[in-house]
């Protein structure tokens, strides 16, 4: 993407009543009144809260939010000129149950208040092989622990991925943290049983792999 693409689409984003982005400054002080306070002053409704974390194009978010109008979704990326494309398109289908947020998923706590989440999908993250990189894993011991605060007692976690690393490594890690693994699966387009939402769903990105015949993976859990 050209830069002056880039620059059309941050300005562009900025006209969205369905685009928010604070500064870091902002998220971190609490000063953008958004925490514990999403579906009062933002959905105006009770509805359960979604969030998609790392959205990209804003696909899933989308998707999620056609088929269940009765509740709230929002995406998480700090990359507004991706997200633009799904905030986009909300408006263009008078989608109202979805907003976009620009900020880093490690401020997430600064975001959300305890159990003002219903479930937290991961959608294609990068699995940061590199050793070096194990902080920015979005599965880590750390992330689970913030996704655990703001997340309900019963909330559901969602991982859905191509690499097979990242789903071995999230596996091991939940089981040998005794949390709640509802549904594991290694290849959802050859085995049956997984939700339906998991396959009628797919990325621009998850249909090159299927070109590909690279497995896609799924995890449904709880964080105990």
């Amino acid at each position: 993407m050209g830069s002056k693409n880039k620059l059309k689409r941050f300005e562009e984003n900025k006209t969205f009543v369905n685009v928010i982005e604070p500064t870091r400054d902002e998220v971190i002080n609490d000063s953008h009144g958004l925490k514990g306070n999403w579906n009062q002053s933002i959905f105006k409704n009770n509805n359960p809260i979604v969030l998609e974390l790392g959205c990209g194009k804003g696909e899933y978010t989308i998707g999620l939010a056609e088929r269940y109008p009765d509740k709230n979704f929002i995406g998480i990326d700090i990359k507004g000129a991706r997200f633009w494309r799904g905030a986009k398109t909300a408006i263009e289908e008078n989608l109202k149950n979805v907003y976009f947020i620009r900020t880093q998923i490690e401020l997430i706590t600064h975001l959300f208040d305890n159990n003002e989440v219903d479930e937290i999908w991961i959608t294609f993250p990068d699995p940061q092989i590199k050793y070096k990189r194990t902080k920015h894993r979005l599965t880590n011991q750390s992330f689970l622990e913030k996704y655990k605060t703001i997340l309900k007692p019963d909330g559901i976690m969602h991982l859905k991925t191509d690499s097979e690393f990242m789903h071995g490594y999230t596996l091991g890690l939940l089981h040998g943290a005794g949390h709640e693994v509802l549904y594991a699966n290694h290849h959802i387009y050859h085995n049956e049983g997984a939700p339906e939402v998991v396959t009628a769903i797919q990325t621009f990105y998850e249909k090159q792999f299927l070109e590909e015949n690279k497995p896609i993976t799924y995890l449904q859990f709880k964080i105990s």
